[in-house]
C-alpha cells in the first residue's frame, strides 16, 4: 500500500505561479478579497512539501511523525497558493498519507478541499476514487452510500478511464464481506 500511495504522490513537478489575492468568504459569510502567501512565501512553501514529498518517496515504513509534518507542509502550501496549479496536487498528497496513517477525517477534509476546490484538476477522478474508498472502507469511514453516490459521480465524470472500470467493480463489491468475495472470485475462475 505504501508504493502504491508513494507512487500516486510523486505524480507531478509542474512550475510555481501563485497569485497574491484571492476571494475568501469570511466568518460573516461575506466574500472579501484578502492577502495570500507572497511568491516568496510560495517558494518557501513549496521547499518545505517538496522535501517531505522526497523523504516520503525514500521511506520504507511510514513514520507517523513524517507523516504529519508532511500533511502540514502540503496543506500549508496548497492552502497559502491556492492559485498554483500544484495546490490541487498537495491537498491529493496530504489525502493520501493522512488516509495511510488512519487519520480518515483529515484525509477526508483534504480529499474534499482537492475535489470542491479544483473541479477542473486533471486527476480529479484519482482524487474522487480514493475519497470514495475512504467511504467504501469499513475500518475507515464507513458509509457504503456516500461510497455509492462517488463510485456513480466517477463513471459519469470520468467514464473512459480505469477509475470508472474500477467504480463499477466497486458497485458491484458493496455490502460484501471478504468471504463472499472470494468465493465469488473463486466461482468465476474455475
Amino acid at each position: 500500500m505504501l508504493k502504491t500511495i508513494i507512487g500516486i504522490m510523486g505524480c507531478s513537478v509542474i512550475l510555481l505561479s501563485c497569485n497574491h489575492t484571492e476571494e475568501k468568504i469570511n466568518s460573516t459569510g461575506k466574500t472579501g478579497s484578502i492577502a495570500t502567501a507572497s511568491a516568496g512565501d510560495c517558494d518557501t512553501y513549496y521547499a518545505q512539501a517538496k522535501a517531505s514529498d522526497e523523504i516520503l518517496m525514500r521511506a520504507q515504513v511510514l513514520d507517523k511523525e513524517v507523516a504529519a509534518k508532511a500533511i502540514n507542509d502540503f496543506s500549508t502550501y496548497a492552502s497559502h497558493c491556492k492559485n498554483d496549479s500544484l495546490a490541487p496536487v498537495f491537498y491529493l498528497k496530504a489525502g493520501q498519507v493522512a488516509q495511510a496513517v488512519g487519520k480518515y477525517t483529515q484525509s477526508q477534509v483534504m480529499l474534499n478541499k482537492c475535489i470542491n476546490e479544483y473541479p477542473r484538476f486533471k486527476n480529479r477522478g484519482a482524487a474522487l476514487f480514493i475519497m470514495a474508498q475512504l467511504y467504501d472502507d469499513p475500518k475507515m469511514l464507513n458509509n457504503e452510500q456516500e461510497a455509492k453516490k462517488l463510485y456513480e459521480q466517477i463513471i459519469n465524470e470520468c467514464p473512459e478511464t480505469a477509475y470508472a472500470n474500477d467504480s463499477k467493480a466497486a458497485i458491484h463489491n458493496l455490502g460484501k464481506t471478504d468471504e463472499e468475495l472470494v468465493q465469488e472470485f473463486i466461482k468465476k475462475n474455475k
